[in-house]
């Protein structure tokens, strides 16, 4: 599974960043996490705002969720 971060490298974006991570790192996901600073990924996605949580390939979130909708998203996105 892939999970990727899109956003402009704000304090919000970096935010759901690190709350990917940390679920990585705690195990409650096997993945691999990646963040983008592309602008124009987000609007190939048909998005105008930032952060967005991609699940391989497919959008889930916009903004930062909860921890456990965050775990949420995700597993449900596999």
């Amino acid at each position: 599974m892939i999970v990727r971060v899109i956003g402009s490298g704000c304090p919000t974006c970096e935010k759901l960043y690190k709350a990917v991570l940390k679920l990585k790192e705690e195990g409650k996901i096997n993945a691999e996490v990646e963040y983008s600073k592309d602008i124009n990924e987000i609007v190939e996605l048909g998005l105008m705002a930032s952060p967005v949580l991609v699940v391989n390939g497919k959008p889930v979130a916009v903004g930062v969720p909860s921890e456990e909708k965050l775990l949420s998203l995700i597993k449900n996105a596999e």
